[in-house]
């Protein structure tokens, strides 16, 4: 049997304008309940009008969304940007590709798995949550090449196993005063001495 209402749901999905979306998100707009709102998702799935991407969080039509795409949706509660390894490629810092795309967040670290990709949360403090600006170009917030060093050299401090290597490293584009700046925002002593003796052994031929 068809759910009421999924012609309605999917006119609703077409108006937010994008491919990502959330399930809370499409209630709110639609003013129906959430478990309507999710039959009619699951409906729509089956038509290939709509894919599931994780909890809460879906894309319309039949195919995946890249994995950037989900970032601004990812954690709708929380803020993060992409950072670390992540942004270092993005910034042509990094040669490698990662494999997963790594976020900074004020929130505990962890793994977060989708069907659009896998993502790992690293956690910085308050102070550290900046260095970043809104990429219009690619719809996701990111860090500037020096903090995202920096916020890799951070958690280094703290995880010896984390960021000790950048494969395929270019610094030469690097505002190395910049970065130094960032350091200054470590607020543990050990911590920003770690970071600083990193910086001067990557300025090292």
């Amino acid at each position: 049997m068809r759910p009421t209402g999924e012609r309605t749901l999917a006119g609703h999905m077409a108006a937010l304008g994008r491919k990502v979306f959330t399930s809370r998100e499409l209630a709110a707009v639609s003013g129906r309940s959430g478990s309507v709102v999710s039959q009619g998702l699951a409906f729509l799935a089956r038509q290939g009008q709509a894919v599931k991407i994780g909890h809460g969080l879906w894309a319309a039509g039949a195919g995946l969304p890249g994995q950037y795409e989900v970032v601004p949706y990812l954690l709708p509660k929380q803020r993060v940007y992409v950072s670390f390894t992540s942004a270092l490629h993005l910034h042509g810092v990094v040669g490698q590709i990662p494999q997963v795309v790594t976020l900074a967040s004020t929130s505990h670290s962890r793994a977060l798995a989708t069907r659009a990709g896998n993502f790992v949360l690293h956690h910085l403090a308050p102070g550290m949550f900046r260095g970043f600006e809104w990429d219009a170009g690619r719809g996701f917030p990111l860090a500037s090449p020096e903090k995202a060093l920096v916020d890799c050299l951070y958690i280094s401090a703290f995880r010896k196993k984390r960021f000790s290597y950048f494969p395929e490293l270019d610094l030469s584009g690097l505002d190395r005063k910049k970065a130094a700046g960032w350091a200054a925002f470590v607020k543990n002593p050990m911590a920003r001495a770690h970071v600083l003796k990193r910086l001067a052994e990557l300025r090292r031929p």
